[in-house]
């Protein structure tokens, strides 16, 4: 009688722990999900809305330099009362100046045609990366990323010595005899090209890597065995099912190249115009906080289109693949 009424009470114990145990997995999988949600809520949306606040204002001779707009300190009623001096002149201002519409238009095609180099010489590597024998790749994967250790800036200015007239690519190519006299090609828009193949090409082998490792190169010899030729199959099979890797990496480097400042200003000497150099120049050398934002905020957007393309195209895929 005894066991049966120590059983009755265990019951309820036992069965609720399945209960407790599906309430602790569903926490955590949705800690899971809030976490990153709430760091782009305090590091991404909050900025990009104090900006977005300034570009509504107006410049003023004063700390800082803009007529604060949609201010609590005069209350919630003066909160709402801030809607009626909103403007948006920074961004007519914007359209009719022509120097900020071919800094956009610069920026975009260095970065497009940046991108397509770092794929032509980013995809051989991850490719032989992806190929090589298993005891070496980590080896591989470690040369690849060696890069970061060292600061960005530095890096930069390295390339200011191997790039200058009488820097050691100039003094090679002399003592080589290829060339007669130096190249000239230290501020110009080729050195800005190699700067950033150079400093984003690790975010191109990366991605590239991680897809080509995971392929069954199996499908590459049937369709040698079935009388394929390589350079078809590359075509056919390999590059196909690299896809992804290939969009992760371009966007990798296309965003971050877009808003550029360091290379070009560094590389490119003082004539490059390009949006991040603009902005610069806007916000500390003119003191044009609203204008500035308004630039910033349009950048954004204008970044916002390729990864919005870019998950259209991988809800696509994966709608493709059910």
């Amino acid at each position: 009688m005894s066991n049966v009424a120590v059983a009755d009470a265990a019951a309820p114990s036992t069965a609720a722990e399945p209960f407790l145990i599906r309430l602790g997995a569903g926490f955590v999988s949705r800690l899971v999900i809030i976490v990153p949600y709430l760091w782009l809520l305090f590091f991404f949306l909050v900025p990009f809305i104090i900006v977005f606040k300034i570009s509504l204002s107006q410049t003023a001779i004063a700390m800082p330099p803009y007529t604060p707009v949609l201010d609590f300190s005069d209350g919630v009623s003066g909160f709402f009362a801030g809607f009626r001096d909103l403007n948006f002149d920074n961004y007519a201002w914007l359209t009719q100046d022509a120097l900020y519409f071919r800094a956009y238009l610069t920026s975009v095609v260095i970065a497009a045609v940046s991108t397509l180099l770092t794929l032509l010489v980013g995809y051989p590597i991850a490719y032989g990366m992806a190929r090589a024998p298993a005891t070496i790749r980590p080896t591989l994967l470690m040369l690849v990323i060696l890069p970061f250790w060292t600061s960005f800036l530095i890096r930069v200015y390295a390339w200011i010595g191997i790039l200058k007239p009488e820097g050691l690519l100039n003094q090679l190519l002399l003592a080589l005899r290829i060339i007669d006299q130096p190249l000239v090609i230290l501020n110009t828009y080729t050195a800005i090209f190699i700067g950033i193949v150079y400093s984003y090409l690790p975010f191109m082998v990366l991605p590239l890597y991680s897809s080509l490792e995971k392929m069954d190169y199996s499908l590459i010899e049937a369709a040698k065995d079935l009388g394929c030729p390589p350079t078809a199959a590359f075509w056919k099979i390999t590059f196909p099912l690299s896809l992804p890797g290939v969009i992760a990496g371009c966007l990798l480097v296309f965003i971050p190249a877009v808003g550029e400042f360091v290379i070009p200003d560094l590389l490119g000497g003082s004539q490059t115009l390009m949006i991040g150099k603009t902005l610069w120049n806007e916000f500390f050398a003119n003191r044009d906080w609203p204008v500035s934002s308004a630039v910033a905020v349009i950048l954004l957007l204008l970044l916002i289109v390729p990864i919005v393309l870019f998950q259209h195209a991988q809800a696509r895929a994966q709608e493709q693949d059910k």
